[in-house]
């Protein structure tokens, strides 16, 4: 134990080190930092992630050059949260925790998702919150309690979703509260005023999340007139602030080819974006719409270009679905996270409403351990094939075995169309996801970088 908490103080000191040096050293200084990082770590799992660095750092990534905007053009407060709480909080120090709880059997989240609210100022086409109850929202009294319980097992990370999460403006006091853990908040964009900026800047441990569906026509035709200039006006507000933010988008069989193309990630650089979500669009919440739905060619080809941008673009783009790869699958269930809606229903995702248990009346360790969440924890790994990972789309034997093992019910009405109406459609979905990257050319293909980090 002593030897742990040494090793720890040192990991945090180093990386403390190393981002202080990243705004004005040499590249050859930095990558003879992590190298020196690698002999501190007393985690093997972490001294292989530190060579994979190395490499790519000595390879001239753009990831050292998207290190040194992160240094240069942030607030003092962000950067402190970008190395103390992501760096080493986060990540490094609180790793141990997790893999001991997953070698146990138990849930082992490294980032919960938390919606405090599911009321919205827009009414965007497609959107899942739609559905659920409006007249309620989480007690902040709640929030923390989870925050807090999920620290006491390693986790650090939260994402903060809705509805709108910028409607609670309580829940800035609840993010100063906890300074020792990150907050990604995804959020339209619309309710960060000056003010709001300015506050996250002195806080500098959240990371709003800005929804696009590619340009202004794209976005305005899903999110309403106007909303693409008030987004474009949140963007100024943050990178004069010098809060670390970025974008999400939602990737459907119209807008595949603008919102994953190389323009609009450019246009993001320039608004000052440090990181890019792409999240496939699911036939759930206000209409769903089949037709909406990427085809599994549609989505190869954005993994293609998400995989590219990522390696020739200073900025992480990554996809919640294709890059599944690199979390090992599936995160669901409490595995690696967890969605707590506004009601305290625990669900598995986010994109899958279903539930048997609340925050309210229990323990985040007592859901965590709910027969519903280990039916789906036992199942895992339901597939070889790293491109394949969703229980939703991809594999939905899944999710409809464990919702009946589980005695799940849905967490609002017209929830179960995903396993019932839809079944038959989204069977032949994922037999032909499955083929296209089972055979020919699309066949296991994982971009070097992967294959070298993953063989390490």
């Amino acid at each position: 134990m002593l030897r742990r908490r040494a090793s720890s103080f040192l990991l945090q000191h180093a990386v403390s080190i190393l981002g202080r040096m990243m705004a004005r050293t040499s590249d050859k200084t930095i990558i003879r930092v992590v190298k020196a990082l690698q002999h501190v770590t007393s985690s093997e799992r972490q001294r292989e992630q530190l060579v994979w660095l190395q490499g790519i750092l000595e390879a001239g990534h753009p990831a050292l050059q998207l290190a040194r905007r992160a240094f240069n053009e942030t607030s003092p407060a962000a950067r402190r949260a970008l190395v103390n709480n992501l760096g080493c909080n986060a990540t490094y120090l609180t790793w141990p925790i997790r893999k001991e709880r997953e070698k146990r059997g138990l849930g082992s989240p490294s980032v919960i998702v938390i919606s405090p609210t599911m009321r919205c100022n827009l009414r965007c086409t497609g959107c899942y919150a739609f559905e659920y109850r409006h007249d309620g929202d989480l007690p902040l009294e709640v929030v923390d309690r989870v925050v807090r319980e999920a620290k006491e097992i390693g986790c650090y990370f939260f994402t903060i979703s809705g509805g709108e999460p910028f409607i609670r403006r309580d829940m800035l006091d609840l993010y100063e509260k906890h300074d020792d853990a990150v907050f990604q908040v995804y959020t339209n964009g619309t309710l960060i005023d000056d003010a709001v900026a300015a506050r996250l800047g002195e806080l500098g441990n959240v990371a709003p999340a800005i929804s696009v569906e590619g340009f202004q026509p794209e976005t305005d035709a899903r999110r309403g007139a106007g909303v693409w200039d008030k987004v474009m006006a949140a963007m100024d507000r943050l990178r004069e602030a010098g809060v670390i933010f970025g974008f999400s988008g939602t990737v459907t069989s119209r807008n595949v080819d603008v919102i994953t193309s190389g323009e609009l990630v450019d246009l993001m650089l320039e608004k000052g974006c440090y990181f890019g979500w792409y999240f496939m669009y699911i036939p759930i919440g206000r209409e769903p719409d089949l037709s909406l739905m990427p085809s599994p060619e549609q989505r190869q080809l954005c993994r293609e270009r998400v995989w590219r941008w990522r390696n020739e673009k200073p900025i992480f783009v990554a996809d919640f679905w294709n890059d599944g790869h690199l979390t090992g699958g599936c995160m669901s269930g409490g595995r690696l996270y967890l969605h707590i809606t506004s009601s305290g229903n625990v669900e598995p995702c986010v994109f899958s409403h279903f539930t048997v248990d609340n925050i309210k009346d229990k323990s985040l360790q007592e859901v965590l351990e709910s027969d519903f969440f280990r039916a789906i924890r036992r199942r895992f790994p339901w597939t070889d094939n790293e491109l394949t990972p969703c229980m939703i789309i991809d594999n939905p034997w899944v999710l409809r075995e464990a919702v009946a093992e589980g005695h799940a019910h849905p967490s609002h009405p017209g929830a179960e169309t995903i396993i019932t109406d839809f079944a038959e459609h989204l069977d032949r979905y994922s037999q032909r996801m499955h083929e296209i990257t089972e055979e020919g050319p699309y066949a296991n293909v994982l971009p070097r970088a992967d294959q070298e980090r993953r063989s390490a």
